[in-house]
């Protein structure tokens, strides 16, 4: 026989923070003390170069000078080239004044 009719508490067990919103798989941001970069330069000039970039944005780093190897500063260069989100003006209302500077209605004018 079911138990839907006799059993008056919960049937499934109470969920955990996943479904409330909760982050709990998130991965620590670049750049930061506990997350620092690692970047490998070729001299010493490259390497005072960068630590000023670094402390300009106020990034922390792991800075290997390698004279053999080749440069590797994407994760600075991803940080720092972030792209920004478009944004638009909002289009006027039909009884607005127009934005042409005309003095009429947007709907008698450009509308």
């Amino acid at each position: 026989m079911s138990d839907k009719f006799f059993f008056k508490g919960r049937q499934t067990p109470k969920p955990k923070h996943e479904s409330f919103g909760y982050n709990t798989k998130r991965v620590a941001k670049p750049g930061t003390s506990d997350n620092p970069l690692s970047l490998v330069v070729p001299s010493k000039e490259r390497q005072a170069e960068i630590e000023a970039i670094l402390s300009q944005h106020n990034l922390i780093a792991n800075i290997e000078v390698n004279p053999e190897a080749d440069e590797n500063i994407n994760d600075l260069d991803g940080i720092l080239n972030k792209p920004q989100t478009t944004r638009f003006e909002k289009k006027p209302n039909r009884n607005d004044q127009c934005p042409c500077g005309s003095g009429n209605k947007y709907k008698k004018c450009c509308g």
